[in-house]
């Protein structure tokens, strides 16, 4: 059995049979359900929070532990941040928090 890994950076190209069998087959929404204009009148658009740069210390270990994981380990802080922030009671937030204090709210 040949097994095959999908890099979102080199896609596949289709031949041209692949292309024509693509395009002569209608698409089956039969399974999708329709969206109601209730959905749309509770949308709200969520803008991602705005970052602020800062300078930070930390344990030497704890930033080792981090990094361990691969690039992106000031997004993790990130969210390990904001994990602990809503895991609190709204009141302990503060009111500076403004426009944020919506947008991630489950």
């Amino acid at each position: 059995m040949k097994r095959y890994r999908l890099d979102p950076k080199k896609q596949k190209q289709l031949t041209p049979a692949e292309k024509r069998r693509l395009d002569e087959t209608p698409m089956d929404y039969s399974d999708i359900p329709e969206l109601g204009k209730e959905l749309f009148a509770k949308a709200t658009a969520a803008l991602p929070p705005i970052k602020q740069q800062l300078t930070i210390r930390l344990d030497a270990d704890v930033l080792e532990w981090l990094k361990s994981n691969g690039k992106g380990y000031q997004t993790r802080i990130n969210r390990i941040l904001r994990a602990v922030m809503e895991s609190q009671p709204a009141s302990g937030r503060g009111a500076s928090l403004g426009r944020h204090n919506m947008c991630y709210r489950k």
